[in-house]
């Protein structure tokens, strides 16, 4: 287990160090100028060209690369083209406040989901299941920005109950803070739900038909028992991935929740960061989506691999005969 994990770490940084060069790359071919840009359309060459040998524009791109990596790597972003401000300093709230919404999101709907999956499981075929199933194929379905929209005009602008914005002022007490979260949350949560409990429901449901099961099921044993013991601990490995590309997106993919409740999380600076083409802080929201999305796959892939019975086995046995190669010990 240890080789393996020391394997898919290897792999995870070679796979961040190809992401970052991508990033660079990618920032680079953008059209326009930055200088440009940052002074307007008024400024003299002069004052561009100026601009550039002091933002280090003027060296080989392959140099500035270097300088930046070693400077991710050190936890240093650079400096923001526009505020003039450390990226890191303007980073740290915004990742809090992605952060906030992430965690909260997942606290619900993540036990939420899986409950809901294993209940529709369990009852497969039923009428129940089939209705239940129709609805969450449907709201799987529907965008993200429609879910949002449909909240503020019932939940904001008809009954006034929640705010339309999720605006988070610094001195707001805790349940300010939640009321401003609820809109989002719930949007959030009724897209996550629907996604883990249509796979979760899917993966019990194969596992439920496995010989195994039916073999326990005629030895007497309840089947709350069977599915508690044998089907729901063999599925952890499936719903751990399932999980975790969802968390992934909750961090790197809430753009559009971001924007329509002009939530100030690390989505919305990014966005506010492509229109003033503020390179620094797009390449450092760029990479911690893409770290982050990395490393929950990388989570997840470890807890699948542990939760294998077929891995387990293997494991055993390579312990008792001492053989290396687990394919030699089966």
């Amino acid at each position: 287990m240890a080789a393996l994990i020391l394997r898919r770490l290897g792999a995870t940084l070679v796979l961040l160090f190809v992401v970052s060069l991508l990033i660079f790359a990618g920032c680079e071919i953008l059209p326009g100028d930055v200088a440009q840009v940052a002074l307007g359309q008024f400024a003299t060459e002069e004052n561009v060209q100026a601009l550039r040998v002091q933002m280090g524009l003027d060296r080989p791109a392959p140099v500035r690369y270097l300088e930046w990596l070693a400077g991710v790597v050190q936890g240093d972003w650079g400096t923001s083209i526009v505020t003039r401000n450390s990226v890191s300093s303007m980073l740290s709230e915004r990742i809090a406040n992605t952060a906030m919404l992430a965690g909260l999101t997942t606290i619900i709907a993540v036990p939420l989901a899986i409950l809901l999956g294993l209940a529709m499981a369990m009852r497969r075929g039923s009428t129940v299941d089939r209705a239940t199933s129709v609805v969450i194929l449907g709201l799987s379905a529907t965008p993200e920005f429609l879910i949002a929209t449909l909240g503020v005009l019932l939940f904001a602008v008809h009954l006034g109950w929640l705010p339309a914005v999720a605006y988070l002022s610094p001195g707001a007490d805790i349940a300010d803070t939640l009321r401003a979260l609820l809109l989002p949350t719930l949007t959030l949560v009724i897209v996550v739900t629907a996604q883990i409990s249509r796979m979760t429901r899917a993966i019990i449901a194969n596992i439920l038909n496995e010989p195994y099961i039916e073999m326990a099921a005629l030895k007497g044993i309840p089947h709350h028992r069977v599915v508690a013991y044998h089907a729901l601990l063999n599925a952890i490995g499936p719903i751990a991935n399932v999980v975790a590309l969802n968390v992934a997106y909750l961090v790197s993919g809430i753009v559009v929740v971001e924007t329509v409740f002009a939530y100030p999380g690390l989505a919305q600076l990014m966005i506010d960061a492509v229109q003033s083409r503020d390179m620094p802080v797009i390449q450092a929201c760029a990479m911690i989506f893409c770290a982050t999305y990395v490393l929950l796959v990388l989570l997840a892939d470890i807890i699948a691999q542990a939760c294998d019975p077929r891995a387990k086995a293997a494991g055993r046995a390579v312990a008792q005969t001492g053989l290396s190669n687990p394919a030699e010990a089966q």
